[in-house]
């Protein structure tokens, strides 16, 4: 079972990368996003993909939850918040490479930087706290990322 919470919250290991594994994770979601995009699986207008974050929410905090009695609290290998932050910044933005990288830059400033209540959310107990603050990351950059698409 450990093994398979560990797949989850690494993001299929990403989280191991011994220099910057949030970096790392969210690197993850992106390749993701271009095979969803590669093999026309969805669209991140889609109801298909709004699952695809909630069900991989989901399973990021129980995951994370199982892993903190063997890792501690908020453990820098748990990088699934990273995939998920990162899928939520492109919620309803049309792929592009340009978009993509756009919303790569967007998501990391606010969940490294941590402004406007994103540090309040790492003190909620568990994986909730792990993945909360990157939710908002991700809802933060999202927001900025379509303004920046509506206006150039």
């Amino acid at each position: 079972m450990k093994i398979i919470h560990t797949l989850i919250a690494t993001a299929l290991g990403a989280g191991f990368s011994p220099f910057a594994p949030g970096t790392a994770g969210a690197i993850v979601a992106c390749i993701i996003l271009w095979l969803i995009e590669q093999l026309k699986l969805f669209s991140t207008y889609s109801i298909s993909y709004l699952l695809l974050i909630i069900s991989c929410t989901t399973l990021g905090v129980i995951s994370t939850n199982y892993l903190e009695k063997h890792w501690g609290k908020d453990p820098s290998k748990v990088v699934m918040d990273e995939v998920i932050g990162m899928w939520i910044t492109m919620v309803f933005v049309p792929f592009s490479y340009l978009n993509v990288l756009m919303a790569f830059i967007l998501f990391r400033f606010f969940d490294i930087a941590k402004p406007l209540g994103i540090r309040k959310l790492e003190k909620l107990p568990g994986g909730i706290g792990v993945m909360a603050d990157d939710i908002l990351a991700g809802i933060y950059a999202n927001l900025v990322l379509q303004l920046i698409i509506v206006f150039i």
